[in-house]
C-alpha cells in the first residue's frame, strides 16, 4: 500500500481541498516553515501536520477560548506555530520534544510571527516532563488543550498524565490515529514495515479510547486521523 499522507486516497481531492480552502488561508510564516521543512528534512517533512489540519487546530482553539496548551512532539513546529498564533497574547504552550535540532528549523518563523514568548520549549522525553508537571502540584487540571504527535508506542502512556493535566471540559487530540488507513487493514495484507509497527500501537489506542468512560470521543478523518478526547470528569 502506498503511504499517502492523510486519509483521502484521491490525490486530486486532497489537492482540491488544499488549493481551494487551505493554502489561501495559511499564515505566511506557517508557509515559510512548511517549505523550509521540506527543503531541510525532505521526506521527513510528512511528520508535520498538513495545512488543513493546522487550520482545524487553530479554529478549535479559538472556539474553546484556550489559553494554556501542551504539545507532545514538535518536530519543526508547524502545529506548534499554528497553536501559538491561535492563542491570545497571554497564552502559553508547553512544547516537548527531545529533538531540539528539528525545532531550530521552525524557530526563525516562530520569531517572525511574534509568538516565541508564548512557547516554553523543553528538549526532553515527554513522559518525564508530564510526570514532573504533575509532581509540581500546581499544574493538574489547568491545561485547556493537549496535542500529541509523537512516538506512537507511547500514546497510551501519555494518556493518563494528560488526563490529569487537562481540565474537565478540556481536550486531548491524538494525531495519526488512522495511520495512512492501515488500522483498517487485516494482518495478512501487505504493508510497509513502519506502517505495520505503528498500526499495532494505534489500534490499541483507538480501542482503549473507545471504551474510556472518562472522555467524550470524536474520531476525525482529517489529515492522518485525529482522535479528539474531551475530559468529562
Amino acid at each position: 500500500m502506498a503511504a499517502i499522507k492523510g486519509i483521502l486516497q484521491s490525490e486530486a481531492l486532497t489537492k482540491y481541498i488544499l488549493e481551494t480552502s487551505a493554502y489561501p488561508r495559511e499564515h505566511e510564516q506557517l508557509k515559510g516553515l512548511r517549505e523550509a521543512t521540506v527543503e531541510k528534512h525532505n521526506f521527513r517533512s510528512v511528520m508535520n501536520v498538513p495545512v488543513d489540519e493546522g487550520l482545524f487546530i487553530s479554529m478549535l482553539l479559538k472556539i474553546m477560548n484556550a489559553k494554556k496548551t501542551i504539545e507532545v512532539g514538535v518536530f519543526t513546529g508547524y502545529s506548534l506555530l499554528a497553536t501559538a498564533l491561535a492563542l491570545p497574547p497571554d497564552g502559553k504552550v508547553i512544547a516537548i520534544d527531545p529533538d531540539k535540532e528539528a525545532y531550530q528549523t521552525g524557530l526563525p518563523f516562530i520569531r517572525k510571527a511574534g509568538v516565541e514568548h508564548k512557547i516554553n520549549f523543553i528538549s526532553s522525553e515527554a513522559i518525564t516532563v508530564l510526570n514532573d508537571l504533575i509532581a509540581d502540584g500546581k499544574e493538574e487540571g489547568t491545561v485547556d488543550f493537549a496535542f500529541v504527535d509523537a512516538d506512537k508506542e507511547n500514546y497510551l502512556n501519555y494518556h493518563e498524565p494528560l488526563l490529569k493535566l487537562v481540565k474537565v471540559g478540556g481536550v486531548i487530540a491524538y494525531d495519526n490515529t488512522l495511520w495512512f488507513g492501515s488500522v483498517a487493514q487485516s494482518d495478512e495484507e501487505e504493508m510497509m514495515d513502519f506502517l505495520r509497527a505503528g498500526r499495532v500501537h494505534l489500534r490499541k489506542l483507538n480501542e482503549f479510547l473507545a471504551s474510556d468512560p472518562r472522555i467524550e470521543l470524536s474520531h476525525l478523518s482529517i489529515g492522518d486521523g485525529v482522535a479528539l478526547c474531551r475530559r468529562l470528569y
